[in-house]
Order: C-alpha cells, then sequence, then structure tokens
C-alpha cells in the first residue's frame, strides 16, 4: 500500500502510554523501554525491550485506514498462526503475535485505541529498494511460497480488509465521477493523463475476464515488506499482513513487476529516468514461479505480465482520482504531487508495453 494515509496523531505516545499498553500483553518480563521503530506510513510502530531482554515490535492500529480491526487482526491471528505451524515443522522463523493477557491477539486502551504485538526477530534486515537481479528472484520466490502456505489455510474465508482494493473496473468509476465533479479546479491540468486512461480502459478487465481461482494473497508485495536474513541475504519471512485477504494469485506479482522492476522513485519527475528493467523481471518470473508455480494454473502463469500491466495501470489510476480530487488520500509535499505520481505509474506501464513480447516469450519459457 505506497504511501497511504499517515499515522492517526502527530506525536509518538508517551513512555508512559507505551509501558501500560506493553503490559497489558504476555511479555516476557516487565516493561523496560520502547522507541519509534521502522519508516511506516500505516501504524506507528515501536521496538519494545523488557527486563529479560526480550524484544518486541508494538503497533498502533491505524483504524482510518483499516476501519474494521477486529476482522483485521482475525486475519492476521489466522495467517500468522498457520504460517508459524508450517515453519516450525520446516525449521524456519515465522512471525508471531504475542496474545493480550485476555487472550485475544490484540487489545484496546483507555482511550479506544487498538494495539498489537509482534515477536522481533533477530538478526534480520529489511531493504527499501531491490540492489540486484538476484534479489529480484529472493523476494518474488518469498511472496510465492507465502502463497503456497497459505493455499492449505483452512476455512472459513478471510475478512475482505480493504473491500474491493483491486477492483479495477470500480476504480475507473471512481475516477469518472472525480473528472465529473472536478472539485479541486484540476481536471484541465490532467488532460494527457485523462486520454491515457481512455485509451486503456479495456485493461480495467484483463484479468477478470480470464476466471482465474481466488486465493489468499498479500497485496503488498514490495521488497520492504520481506524480511531477509542479516548475513546471508536470504528471505525469513512476509511481514506486513494488513492487506492479506483474498484475491487472485497474479496480483501480488503484478505489484513486484510496478514496484520492484523501476529504480526510479514513485514521484520522479524526470520522466527519463522511469523504466522496467528486463533482467529483473526476469528474475521476479523464475522468483515467482519456483515458489508457487505448483500452486497456479496455467492461465495464472500465463498472466503475470498482463498482472504487471493491470496493477501499474491501477495505481496509476488511483494517483489521478486523488490529484483530481485534492488530494484527500495520499500524503503529500506539493500541489502537483499525485500528478507526478500518476506520470511515473504511466510512464512504466508504457516501458512494460515496450516489452511485453519479451517479457510473455520469458514467462513461456519458464512454463
Amino acid at each position: 500500500m505506497s504511501a497511504e494515509t499517515a499515522n492517526e496523531a502527530p506525536a509518538h505516545e508517551a513512555g508512559a502510554v507505551l509501558a501500560d499498553v506493553a503490559g497489558k500483553f504476555q511479555i516476557a518480563g516487565a516493561f523496560r523501554a520502547a522507541e519509534p521503530f521502522g519508516n511506516g506510513l500505516i501504524h506507528r510502530s515501536y521496538l519494545v525491550t523488557a527486563d529479560s531482554g526480550a524484544r518486541y515490535i508494538l503497533q498502533r492500529v491505524n483504524t482510518r485506514v483499516f476501519s474494521q480491526p477486529v476482522a483485521l487482526m482475525e486475519n492476521i491471528d489466522r495467517v500468522t498462526a498457520h504460517l508459524s505451524k508450517l515453519a516450525a515443522q520446516a525449521g524456519r522463523r515465522a512471525l508471531q503475535l504475542v496474545p493480550a493477557l485476555e487472550g485475544r491477539s490484540w487489545c484496546v486502551d483507555s482511550a479506544g485505541i487498538y494495539w498489537r504485538m509482534y515477536r522481533y526477530i533477530d538478526n534480520t534486515r529489511t531493504a527499501e529498494q531491490i540492489e540486484s537481479a538476484e534479489q529480484c528472484f529472493t523476494v518474488a520466490r518469498a511472496f510465492g511460497d507465502f502463497q503456497l502456505q497459505l493455499a492449505s489455510l483452512p476455512l472459513p474465508r478471510l475478512h475482505d480488509t480493504i473491500p474491493g482494493f483491486h477492483d479495477t473496473p470500480n476504480r475507473i468509476r471512481t475516477l469518472e465521477r472525480a473528472i465529473a465533479a472536478d472539485a479541486a479546479g484540476r481536471v484541465k491540468l490532467a488532460g494527457p493523463e485523462i486520454d491515457f486512461v481512455n485509451a486503456r480502459l479495456a485493461l480495467a478487465r484483463v484479468l477478470l475476464d480470464r476466471d482465474m481461482p481466488e486465493r489468499v494473497t498479500h497485496n503488498d508485495t514490495k521488497i520492504n515488506n520481506v524480511l531477509l536474513d542479516a548475513g546471508t541475504g536470504e528471505a525469513v519471512c512476509v511481514i506486513d499482513l494488513d492487506t492479506v485477504m483474498p484475491g487472485l494469485a497474479v496480483y501480488d506479482f503484478g505489484d513486484m513487476v510496478r514496484t520492484a522492476t523501476c529504480q526510479a522513485a514513485e514521484d520522479e519527475r524526470d520522466l527519463g529516468k522511469v523504466h522496467a528493467r528486463f533482467d529483473y523481471f526476469e528474475a521476479l518470473a523464475r522468483g515467482y514461479l519456483a515458489g508457487a508455480g505448483e500452486m497456479l494454473t496455467r492461465d495464472e502463469k500465463e498472466s503475470v505480465t498482463a498482472a504487471g500491466k493491470l496493477i501499474t495501470f491501477e495505481q496509476g489510476v488511483r494517483f489521478l482520482t486523488d490529484y483530481l480530487g485534492g488530494d484527500t488520500y495520499y500524503p503529500v509535499s506539493r500541489d502537483s504531487h499525485n500528478l507526478d505520481r500518476t506520470r511515473t505509474q504511466f510512464r512504466l506501464l508504457e516501458s512494460i508495453e515496450a516489452q511485453e513480447r519479451l517479457m510473455e516469450q520469458v514467462v513461456q519459457s519458464l512454463i
């Protein structure tokens, strides 16, 4: 979920608040210290240390983005329990929730704020940008393995934490309403971008019309959502499970193409720097099919290139919609920020389109 709504309050909580909240969870020992952790835009996170030396990640759940926190935590509870069981059987590490004192996987403080806690996984790191084709393979295989492992998740179906997240036709309808309303008076400034969307309306249904099965998907497959071993660089486990919900498997691959093949910033103004690296795409395809391949149907495998186009297109549509509506969703630092993001996505899509035939040949060779 790139650059989503910022955390709910501008300042970090006081130590006394964090000590009180941490004390509501089953930690090993008494609370000793807490400090801000990471650079996430959704939930505020803290590294908590107990007097036993045990460390944990405490997160304040952002209920503006996730308006059904109980459903969110039920999903994460089920997914982490399932993945932890499989990891234990294979001698691997996995993301684990710390239960609250009353046994639930979250707690609510006196102000009505929802909190959760994870065990800290030592000797790991995250990367903010892909560093090599080899790393593309590693990350894509991790997300493929993640999908494969969750193929055996018992029923019932997971909750939709963000309903319609990849409903691209509805994203187009929302854009059309934003164009008609022109709430910020910006439609005249975005004519080429609106024309770009109108020329590709058929792309919105490119995956929906292929009748692929519903899977459990991650829906935020950036490299920084894979924990890497600090020494070897190998994938340890997938993290940030807020958007894990039912969807099409190749949505996850499409988001990897969007976020990993282009090394330019998401709001890069120099569009000459924006292009999809073919060697990175090839490594992503190899890694993803190595991880999830045995689960995927032939239609799913043959749809991975189209997924890269679709998700890049969809994200551009979302940025454009927010720009036309007056920047009400994504944080911005300049008037044209969301329009710059739109242009970057659309230039990336053009780069994928220009290489589509070669990408399809690579995928066919892997199948």
